[in-house]
């Protein structure tokens, strides 16, 4: 039996500062303890003191997930911009990437931000886009699904 596959985007305020590689550090190393466990991947963005995310997984544990950030002390006023059934899983290759938001990226993110457009969709493009710039600096030729 196949679980179906769901994506979700969610954003959310920061308690403290997103600028901290330490506390990005901490929530990155968690974040892939418990993806790896739970068979999720994605994408985590820290912009503006807030946390912009895509997971990717079963129903079940994306609910079990949503249910584990509505009590996370690191950040408060979840909103989930939103969820979807998928065919395939756009970032298989991580149980949580960082993506690092460039200048480009930022202003992207922020033009959204400000204009209250910020849709799920243009998350995801956005944070695909800054993994495969920092995957093609990383490591040059090498292709990126």
């Amino acid at each position: 039996m196949s679980l179906r596959l769901e994506r979700l985007v969610y954003e959310s305020t920061a308690t403290g500062t997103t600028s901290s590689f330490g506390n990005l550090a901490v929530i990155l190393a968690e974040s892939q303890r418990n993806n790896d466990r739970d068979g999720l991947t994605g994408v985590l963005a820290a912009h503006r003191d807030r946390y912009i995310q895509v997971v990717e997984g079963s129903a079940q544990a994306l609910d079990a997930l949503l249910r584990r950030l509505e009590s996370d002390p690191r950040h408060r006023d979840v909103v989930l911009m939103g969820r979807e059934p998928i065919s395939e899983r756009l970032f298989s290759r991580w149980s949580m990437a960082n993506a690092r938001i460039t200048p480009v990226h930022g202003a992207a993110l922020d033009s959204l931000i400000d204009d209250d457009e910020l849709t799920p969709r243009e998350v995801v493009g956005i944070l695909l886009d800054a993994l495969r710039k920092a995957d093609a600096v990383r490591a040059p030729g090498r292709s990126f699904p």
